[in-house]
């Protein structure tokens, strides 16, 4: 059943989702909601409960609409409500529901993979597919430890990531994550993280060097001893901390660290991959070559789950020959319903021009966040393409950021709530400095963008009175 709003919107209710089911309370009772403090919800204050979504747009089971301005998370790339997606998986469903890549292949894994190696840079040939974001970056770690003792050098199991980097919540990737909140419930992780500084451009002295964080790296190589040393991971542009940009020159310098002392450049591409960054892999934003790509999210725009970890043929080589193998894989991975999802939504990339839509209007998008400078919380706007931050700050002079108390009263006591109640889904955080953080689908444009700024000023702007006082 679908209900027309006055303003002529159609809408979806609870009688469209269910059978007169309390979702609220069987939410409650039932569902473990993932990073989310179970015991602050009530009758009170309800768990959002999103129903239905069309173009960048998602309505809750209240029928609100919402502009989806995070992309579900960073991943609904070509926005909601694709039935051509819905149509691909169906076909393929009745031609083969599933079979396991292990020792077998299926058309769609083969058709996906050489897609993929199609559009990647350089070598980047070899497609390992996974289920989401962690088990690529998972399956990327290991790979580097094992390329390394395939070549005789088993003791190089050590990777370099940054400060306040969100990597996953698999252990080994969470080893890689540089959050202490994170990691510290799951102590001890699996050995062989090391961390070093992020690109946090506004927060670095102004007699920083360009390139200071990236012969950071080249130290904690040489403070760990390059025998030991199997990769360096980073994004590129870190999300957590608020879309962390790198200077120039910043990822050149790093790849010529990495060829200096045999160490594989993991570019982190979850969230910067498809388009996000407005081309279809991030590292080619900011022209470097990574010897693993790891993707997931927008990869199906996440209409489906999946992943994949991309390799070079140079790091992929002793695996393929004799009798050799990468003693690693998933069951569902490559999933052939999956596979044609992706197919579907890089279709729809290429034949929408997804990437240059973002290219074309990132300028606007950008434009209309440096707007709200005005506001005296605003401290800093930085960001690339669709993927864009602003940080908060309780003095814009100084650049004062806010305690523990007072960055959650901000965040989860006003800024989060306020915001969804006016229609903007977007990300408050505090993992780093407190941000907001704005990903929309990248099919928006200027009316979007509009509708972004007419709930963060009035928004930021009480927040920032609500400071003051």
């Amino acid at each position: 059943m679908v209900h027309e709003k006055e303003d002529g919107v159609s809408t979806a209710t609870t009688s469209d989702i269910g059978t007169g089911m309390d979702y609220q309370k069987k939410a409650r009772e039932h569902l473990w909601l993932h990073f989310s403090r179970m015991g602050n919800y009530s009758d009170e204050h309800e768990i959002p409960i999103i129903a239905r979504g069309e173009g960048p747009y998602v309505y809750d089971d209240k029928g609100n609409r919402h502009l989806d301005g995070l992309s579900g998370l960073f991943c609904c790339n070509a926005g909601h409500g694709r039935t051509e997606y819905g149509e691909a998986a169906a076909r393929q469903i009745e031609e083969l529901d599933f079979f396991v890549l292990w020792s077998y292949a299926h058309p769609r894994a083969i058709e996906l993979a050489t897609k993929i190696a199609s559009l990647t840079p350089g070598d980047l040939n070899k497609v390992f597919f996974t289920d989401g974001g962690s088990e690529a970056v998972e399956s990327a770690l290991k790979l580097a430890r094992n390329y390394h003792r395939m070549r005789g050098n088993g003791q190089k199991a050590k990777h370099i990531a940054r400060e306040v980097a969100y990597h996953g919540t698999t252990l080994g990737a969470l080893s890689a994550t540089g959050i202490p909140d994170l990691r510290a419930q799951f102590e001890p992780l699996a050995p062989g993280g090391c961390h070093v500084p992020n690109t946090n451009i506004y927060r670095w002295p102004e007699d920083h060097d360009p390139v200071w964080a990236a012969e950071a790296i080249e130290e904690r190589i040489l403070f760990e001893g390059p025998e030991t040393v199997a990769a360096v991971i980073l994004e590129p542009v870190q999300n957590a901390g608020g879309c962390f940009v790198p200077p120039d020159g910043y990822f050149q310098k790093v790849r010529e660290i990495c060829d200096k002392y045999d160490v594989l450049l993991i570019s982190d591409e979850v969230i910067c991959a498809w388009g996000r960054l407005g081309h279809f892999f991030g590292c080619e934003r900011f022209d470097y070559q990574p010897d693993i790509i790891t993707s997931a999210k927008a990869l199906t725009s996440a209409y489906i789950p999946m992943g994949a970890m991309i390799a070079s043929d140079r790091v992929a080589a002793p695996f393929m020959e004799g009798d050799a193998s990468f003693a690693h894989g998933f069951t569902f991975a490559g999933h052939p319903v999956a596979a044609a999802v992706a197919l579907a939504n890089i279709d729809a990339f290429e034949r929408e021009d997804l990437c240059g839509n973002v290219l074309r209007n990132e300028g606007a998008f950008r434009g209309m966040l440096e707007t709200l400078h005005d506001i005296p919380i605003v401290g800093d706007v930085r960001g690339a393409g669709y993927f864009q931050a602003i940080e908060l700050v309780k003095d814009k002079d100084t650049k004062e950021t806010f305690n523990h108390e007072e960055a959650e009263h901000l965040l989860r006591g006003f800024l989060s709530g306020e915001l969804y109640n006016r229609g903007l889904i977007c990300r408050t955080d505090d993992r780093g400095d407190p941000v907001i953080q704005l990903a929309p689908p990248l099919i928006c444009g200027p009316e979007q963008f509009e509708e972004i700024h007419d709930v963060l000023r009035p928004v930021l702007t009480e927040a920032s009175k609500m400071i003051r006082d």
